[in-house]
């Protein structure tokens, strides 16, 4: 009897505080949820980039592939150096950026060029195919590990007798490795593009640590009103500079609105195209200072600026932030002038250390 009334009292009771419990579940998800604002008006692409070998001169095109990697082409291929296969970038060689990538898509092609040492007019260069085969890459390449920040991964070599002559430009002996976009061996995303956080598993070639790079328009002319102030307006600085892929409008008035996304739609004519998930800003180094058509480094701009007021993620606090790293969910073609709409908002992102 005991027994069947302390059953009773405990339907009564879940009957009881259930409905509140739910209640208050719910009005916080919404609380949070509203926290972040409504949603952003859908706004055009304006731009697309692809940067072939990491850290070199980037290419803009009018369309490109989306394959699961990233971009087609993007950041397929990598310097690294000789005597441990440890990438190279313009963190430490800012002339990097000379090095020049050019594609030809009838012959599908990838001619490679940069100003020859103690030369005013010559130049280095050499061309390879844009999408090798399985069997041009056993005759002409040799698999062995290479390093990308605290990650190894298989890359594919070119032979020394096709790069020798950049070691002269890089001052010391360089090999270049290629990562193709599908892979026995795929570079599995780490940060919050990781599995457990991103909810699938996904890879990239040798991006920093996504696949994708969305820069905001509107924020770049918001910044550049700040550094014009700064620098007397002796000073413009191109969205080239921060090296994204997919560049949109965004609405003049809402500047680095792109903080809150959380998932995006590419569509043309009102059909998807393919969805992406914003997995965190992109917190910057000193890069940006790098002019990327003379090579030459600003002394302050951008960082000094950006660092006043883009400090704003809790998970990277001494780093500012500018543009939204992203993952694809399906693959692919997009094109200057499909709308970007944003399906999804969040005042949560927090980078997670990845490197």
């Amino acid at each position: 009897m005991a027994q069947s009334q302390a059953t009773q009292l405990a339907i009564i009771l879940s009957a009881f505080f259930l409905p509140i419990l739910t209640y208050l579940y719910f009005t916080r998800a919404q609380s949070k949820k509203s926290n972040a604002g409504p949603l952003p008006l859908p706004t055009e692409i304006t731009a697309l980039y692809i940067h072939p070998i990491k850290s070199c001169h980037g290419i803009k095109v009018q369309s490109a592939k989306l394959l699961p990697t990233g971009l087609d082409l993007d950041r397929q291929w990598m310097w690294v150096t000789a005597e441990n296969y440890e990438f190279l970038t313009i963190r430490q060689n800012a002339k990097m950026t000379l090095i020049r990538p050019t594609y030809d898509a009838k012959s599908d092609t990838l001619t490679v060029t940069a100003p020859a040492p103690n030369s005013i007019d010559e130049k280095l260069e050499f061309s390879i195919p844009a999408h090798p085969t399985a069997d041009w890459l056993a005759s002409n390449t040799e698999c062995h590990e290479a390093k990308i920040w605290n990650q190894w991964t298989s890359a594919q070599v070119y032979s020394t007798k096709l790069t020798a002559p950049f070691n002269e430009f890089f001052g010391k002996e360089v090999r270049l490795v290629y990562k193709p976009p599908k892979s026995t061996e795929p570079r599995p995303l780490r940060s919050n593009g990781a599995a457990d956080v991103l909810g699938r598993e996904a890879s990239t070639c040798f991006p920093d640590l996504m696949p994708l790079l969305v820069g905001n328009q509107s924020s770049i002319d918001e910044l550049n009103s700040r550094i014009k102030a700064a620098e007397n307006g002796d000073l413009t600085l191109d969205v080239t500079r921060f090296r994204p892929n997919i560049l949109v409008r965004g609405q003049a008035s809402a500047p680095w609105d792109e903080d809150r996304w959380k998932t995006l739609r590419i569509t043309s004519s009102g059909k998807t195209v393919t969805n992406l998930d914003v997995t965190q800003r992109c917190a910057r180094c000193h890069v940006p200072n790098v002019d990327p058509e003379t090579a030459e480094e600003h002394k302050r701009q951008p960082w000094d600026t950006l660092m006043k007021y883009r400090r704003i993620d809790e998970g990277i606090t001494y780093k500012p932030c500018y543009g939204m790293l992203c993952v694809p969910r399906e693959t692919g073609e997009i094109r200057v002038g499909m709308t970007m709409e944003v399906t999804g908002i969040t005042d949560q992102h927090r980078y997670i250390a990845g490197f």
